[in-house]
C-alpha cells in the first residue's frame, strides 16, 4: 500500500502494487464482460427441445417451489423431466409430479440420498441427445432452452451454462439473500468475461447446466463421477458441477455460458444464517477443484489460461484481502507514537475514515452491475464489506478442513462412500444373477444386448430404461446398437479430443477394451 501525506492535505490510499494489479485485471474483466455476446438463435436449429432434451432433477426434499420451477421448465417444451429421489420420497414427489404434468414428468428412485448417484441414475434412463441438470427451485425464462441449445450447434461444445439471479423466498429479500445476489451478479460478470476471453469457465453451475448425453454415458465418466475422492480417501458427494466442468476441459470439450436475459434463471438462496453454511460448502469445493485443475490435472493451463489465472488469483485472495486491515491496524498503532519518535502525525480517525471511504468506493464499484437493476440494495454495501472479511477468514478455515465433505445444509444426506458401496453391491448382485442365467455380456444400463434383450436398471422403479442408445447424435451419424463387454462390437465412448484438433467423428470412437461393470459405471 502507498501512504501519501502532506502537512496540509493528508491522503491515505490503501492501494499498493498488489491492489493496482488486482484492479487492473478487474477492469480487463469488466471490459471483456461488456464486449461479450451470447450465441444467437439459429435459423434452422439442429436440436429441438421437444425431441432432444431431457431435464434431470436430483432432489430429496422438493416442496411447493418445485411446482413453479417445473411449470417454467415445461414452457420450454422438453421431451421429458426425470426427477430422481430416494425411495422414501417416491410417494410425495410422485404426487407433486402428477399435479404438474404426469405425462412428461417421471419420478425415479435410488435407495440412498446421494446427488451423484441420483444424477447417474437419471443419465442411464435418458434417451435424448441433450441432458439438462436443474435444481428443483431453478425458475427458467421461456426462452432458456432454445438459447442453451443454440450453443450446441458448435459440435465442439460439450457443456453450456447460464447467468443467474436470486429470487426472494419471502416478500422482501433478507440481508443473506442480498449478499447471495451480490455474489451472483459478480459471478455473472466473471463468467461472461472468461467465456469471451478464452472460452473457459471455472464452473458450469449445477443450478442449471446442459451437456451432451454422449459425454455423460461414457463408462469412464460414470465411474469417476461416482468414485470421486479427495486425496484418495474422502469421497465427494457435492461438487458435482466442478467435476463435470473439469471433465469437459480434460477431455477436450468446449463450454459456453449464455449470459443474457433470455437465458437467465432465478434461484432461491437460504434466507438466514444457513447461507453461510452453503458458502462454506461451495468454498471447500472450489479449493479442491481449483487445486486439482491447477496442479494435478493441469489441462486448464493450456486450454483456458485466463481461467487458470483467475484460479490462482482466488488462491491468494484471502491473504491479500486481510493484508489491508492488518496494515491499517499497524498505521493506527504508529499514529499513537510521537512524530519525532518514528510515529505518524496523521490521527487514527483519519486513517480509519480514509480506509472506510476507499472500501466503500471500490466495493460499490464492483457491485454496480447489480445496483443498476436493484439500486435499493446499496444500503447493504457495508454488510457486503463485512462479509468480505468474514469470507476471507472462512476461506482459510475451509482450506484447513478440505477433508470434511458433508453437504452441510441438507438433512438426510448420508455418507457418500456408504451409498456408493451399497449401490455397487446391488449391481454386483444383479450381475451374479444374470451370469447364473447365462448372460455374460453386460451392456450399459439403458442399452440393448446384441440379441435385443433390454438392459434393466438395478433399481426397481425403472422397468423400461432407454430402449437402445444412439451412439452418435441422431442428426450427425448413424445409430449404433451395441454391446459393451465381451463379444459385442466394443465399448463406444466419447472421443478424447487432442487439444486444438479438428476431428469430425461426432465426438465418438470405438474401443475394444473391456471395463469392469458396476452401478457407478
Amino acid at each position: 500500500m502507498l501512504y501519501l501525506t502532506s502537512d496540509d492535505f493528508p491522503v491515505f490510499v490503501p492501494f499498493g502494487v498488489i491492489g493496482f494489479f488486482r484492479y487492473l485485471w478487474y477492469m480487463i474483466r469488466l471490459s471483456a464482460a461488456f464486449t461479450y455476446r451470447p450465441v444467437p438463435l439459429p435459423e434452422n436449429p439442429t436440436y429441438i427441445a421437444s425431441e432432444d432434451v431431457t431435464i434431470i432433477v436430483p432432489t430429496i426434499d422438493a416442496g411447493e417451489e418445485f411446482k413453479e420451477a417445473a411449470h417454467s421448465w415445461l414452457v420450454g417444451n422438453p421431451k421429458e423431466i426425470i426427477i430422481v429421489t430416494e425411495e422414501k420420497m417416491l410417494g410425495p414427489l410422485q404426487d407433486l409430479a402428477n399435479s404438474v404434468d404426469p405425462e412428461r414428468i417421471r419420478v425415479l428412485t435410488v435407495p440412498f440420498a446421494n446427488k451423484r448417484l441420483q444424477m447417474v441414475h437419471g443419465i442411464r434412463n435418458t434417451s435424448t441427445d441433450i441432458i439438462v441438470f436443474a435444481d428443483d427451485d431453478a425458475i427458467w425464462p421461456p426462452t432458456l432452452l432454445p438459447y442453451v441449445l443454440a450453443c450446441f450447434e458448435d459440435q465442439k461444445i460439450g457443456g453450456v451454462g447460464t447467468s443467474q439471479r436470486v429470487q426472494s423466498v419471502g416478500e422482501k429479500m433478507t440481508v443473506w439473500e442480498v449478499l447471495a445476489a451480490f455474489r451472483l451478479s459478480m459471478r455473472n460478470v466473471e463468467i461472461a468475461a472468461s467465456t469471451h476471453i478464452d472460452g473457459g469457465i471455472p464452473c458450469l453451475s449445477g443450478r442449471t447446466a446442459a451437456y451432451r448425453t454422449v459425454v455423460l454415458k461414457d463408462p469412464e465418466f460414470l465411474h469417476g463421477f461416482t468414485h470421486d475422492y479427495w486425496l484418495g480417501k474422502y469421497q465427494l458427494n457435492s461438487g458435482d458441477d466442478k467435476f463435470l466442468t473439469r471433465w469437459m476441459v480434460s477431455h477436450g470439450w468446449g463450454t459456453y455460458v449464455q449470459c443474457c436475459p433470455e437465458a437467465e434463471l432465478l434461484s432461491t438462496m437460504k434466507p438466514n444464517w444457513r447461507f453461510l453454511k452453503q458458502v462454506l460448502r461451495w468454498t471447500r469445493n472450489t479449493w479442491r477443484s481449483d487445486l486439482r485443475s491447477l496442479f494435478m490435472e493441469r489441462y486448464v493451463w493450456t486450454a483456458h489460461p485466463y481461467v487458470a489465472y483467475t484460479m490462482v488469483d482466488k488462491l491468494f485472495n484471502p491473504i491479500t484481502l486481510l493484508v489491508g486491515p492488518c496494515f491499517v491496524a499497524y498505521l493506527i498503532y504508529k499514529s499513537t507514537k510521537p512524530a519525532d519518535g518514528g510515529g505518524y502525525h496523521l490521527p487514527w480517525w483519519n486513517i480509519i475514515l480514509s480506509y472506510m471511504v476507499w472500501l466503500t468506493a471500490t466495493r460499490t464499484a464492483k457491485l454496480l452491475p447489480h445496483l443498476w437493476y436493484r439500486p435499493q440494495d446499496i444500503i447493504y454495501v457495508p454488510a457486503f464489506i463485512l462479509f468480505g472479511y468474514y469470507f476471507a477468514v472462512m476461506k482459510m478455515y475451509a482450506l484447513c478442513t478440505l477433508h470434511e465433505t458433508g453437504w452441510g445444509t441438507r438433512a438426510g444426506i448420508g455418507d457418500a462412500s456408504a451409498a456408493t458401496a451399497a449401490a455397487d453391491k446391488l449391481n454386483d448382485e444383479k450381475l451374479r444373477m444374470e451370469t447364473r442365467g447365462g448372460v455374460h455380456d453386460v451392456p450399459h444400463q439403458g442399452m440393448l444386448h446384441a440379441d435385443g434383450n433390454e438392459t434393466m436398471s438395478p433399481f426397481k422403479d425403472s422397468p423400461n430404461p432407454t430402449p437402445g442408445y444412439l451412439a452418435v447424435d441422431a442428426k450427425y451419424g448413424p445409430p449404433y446398437q451395441f454391446d459393451t463387454y465381451g463379444g459385442g462390437p466394443g465399448d463406444l465412448r466419447p472421443l478424447r479430443r487432442a487439444r486444438g484438433g479438428d476431428e469430425e467423428s461426432g465426438g465418438l470412437e470405438m474401443q475394444l477394451t473391456p471395463i469392469k461393470m458396476g452401478y457407478a459405471q
